[in-house]
């Protein structure tokens, strides 16, 4: 062996002794939950599924309990794995737990600015200047509701073209939900066939998928070496930027009208708020975090409601006595003509249950977003260190056997009682819970309920081909549950 060779074996033997004298001391001493043993500079992550990351961990409950520690590379994690433990983080303790973890792909270009990885004082201003923006939308002459029912009816307008022939919904049902955000953030909507607004939704879909793709998941944790990595995971970054460029436009073209007395949009909004914090320092309000904020908004006000849309179509049709129930329910209560409103939620207890069961049986975010803690702290009986990212896993609390009788199966019951009136779960969690819950829930659950409903008031979903050999499994499951291609028809429904 030469000289380094022998340098580099005896490196690594040191690196290792080191990590298993760290990970022992931790664990033997009571101060970190238990966990697998984890190798040099890949932690644990040889040990992961990485087409069914949920299914690893839940595997590891059953062996270290319901929280334990691995390492994804280099980086300590503590996952909470059940529903009374992340109860116990996120809302006991919620102020502690409130840190956005590490996600070394992101802190490549975001660097902890916006609303979805952002950190400290200045998120906790910017969440709470657009959770009042978005509650007290009454910007211009129209509504949040309003808009959405708009959108609503021109998706309508956009499937009756399908003239009742078999397509793939991806894009017009991505399309929809997209305007609604624009609407919001710049007051516009996109035509259908818009080129621009075709190349968003083309960046947006690839960036979804390439999330789910296991390669990218390990490159996107070995912080130490990602830089260097030839991939795919470069093309996100690519996207983000091209993303981030289209909103700084839009910035640009409303600097240049603002009316700081009539804002009629979010990004109006924000201006108006930079001039009247300019004199703060450090400014928490900057044009910076305006663009990482408004892609954030971008982003997840897409992708994560069209895909709820598009996994929830194909469930129900799966489920063709669900589709009957929902059209009984519209026409007792809506009937054909009338514009459905958020108001006939109450009035339909179905419905509302099947758009939560389709949430929670799609469990479409099943890893959650890391959190971290802000300061050393005892939980439960361990210690956790300041920064430690946790994962509070959201898919054991939406697959709960105790909460849910038939957790692996799609059943609207699981959301009504014996009297058929809608029943609440604690368990519901699809936007995770406590302080860092989605921005947006308030307007994914209002999209949800209208388009599901005006889609189903106005057209029969048929299946091309035998509904039994439709397949609702997806072949990739990562960070993300990105739901299966398919096909159906959209038959006009008879007034």
């Amino acid at each position: 062996m030469d000289s380094w060779g022998l340098i580099t074996t005896v490196l690594l033997t040191c690196i290792l002794f080191l990590i298993l004298s760290l990970w022992n001391h931790g664990v033997k001493n009571g101060k970190l939950p238990p966990g697998p043993i984890p190798i040099p500079i890949f932690g644990n992550l040889l040990q992961f599924d990485f087409k069914n990351m949920a299914a690893t961990f839940s595997e590891l409950a059953k062996k270290y309990g319901s929280i334990y520690t691995l390492y994804f590379g280099t980086q300590r994690v503590v996952v909470l794995h059940g529903y009374n433990i992340v109860k116990e983080a996120l809302i006991d303790q919620g102020d502690i737990f409130l840190e956005r973890g590490n996600v070394p792909i992101f802190e490549d270009s975001i660097k902890g600015q916006g609303v979805v990885f952002g950190r400290g004082e200045r998120w906790k201003q910017n969440r709470r200047f657009s959770l009042m923006t978005l509650r007290n939308f009454g910007m211009g002459k129209r509504s949040i509701e309003e808009r959405v029912q708009e959108e609503a009816q021109c998706l309508v307008e956009e499937l009756r073209k399908t003239e009742g022939q078999p397509n793939d919904p991806t894009f017009i049902l991505g399309c929809a939900p997209c305007n609604v955000i624009c609407s919001i953030l710049f007051r516009d909507r996109f035509n259908y066939k818009d080129e621009r607004f075709l190349y968003l939704m083309g960046l947006l879909n690839e960036n979804f998928k390439l999330f789910t793709d296991p390669w990218i998941q390990v490159r996107s944790e070995v912080s130490s070496f990602r830089v260097h990595l030839p991939g795919k995971h470069k093309k996100i970054f690519k996207n983000v930027e091209q993303i981030r460029h289209f909103i700084l436009e839009r910035v640009k073209e409303h600097q240049e009208i603002l009316d700081p007395n009539n804002p009629q949009d979010y990004i109006d909004c924000y201006l108006s708020k930079m001039q009247q914090e300019k004199d703060n320092l450090p400014p928490e309000f900057d044009l910076e975090n305006l663009i990482w904020t408004g892609s954030d908004l971008f982003v997840a006000g897409t992708e994560t409601t069209s895909s709820t849309l598009r996994y929830g179509l194909l469930l129900i049709l799966k489920h063709p006595e669900v589709q009957a129930k929902i059209h009984e329910e519209i026409n007792r209560v809506i009937g054909h003509n009338r514009i459905p409103s958020i108001k006939d939620r109450q009035d339909m207890p179905y419905m509302d249950a099947v758009v939560h069961e389709v949430q929670r049986f799609i469990d479409l975010i099943p890893l959650n977003l890391p959190h971290a803690v802000n300061k050393d702290i005892q939980f439960q009986q361990y210690i956790i260190p300041k920064g430690t990212n946790i994962f509070p896993l959201l898919s054991p609390v939406l697959r709960d056997s105790k909460a849910f009788s038939n957790p692996d199966q799609f059943d609207p019951q699981h959301f009504l009682d014996k009297n058929g009136s809608f029943k609440k779960s604690d368990h519901f969690m699809p936007f995770s819970a406590g302080k860092r819950a989605c921005l947006g829930e308030g307007l994914a659950r209002m999209e949800l309920f209208l388009f599901f409903t005006t889609i189903l008031q106005n057209f029969t979903l048929k299946p091309v081909g035998d509904p039994n050999e439709i397949s609702i499994k997806t072949n990739r499951v990562g960070f993300t549950n990105v739901p299966p291609q398919y096909q159906l028809r959209f038959l006009p429904r008879k007034a």
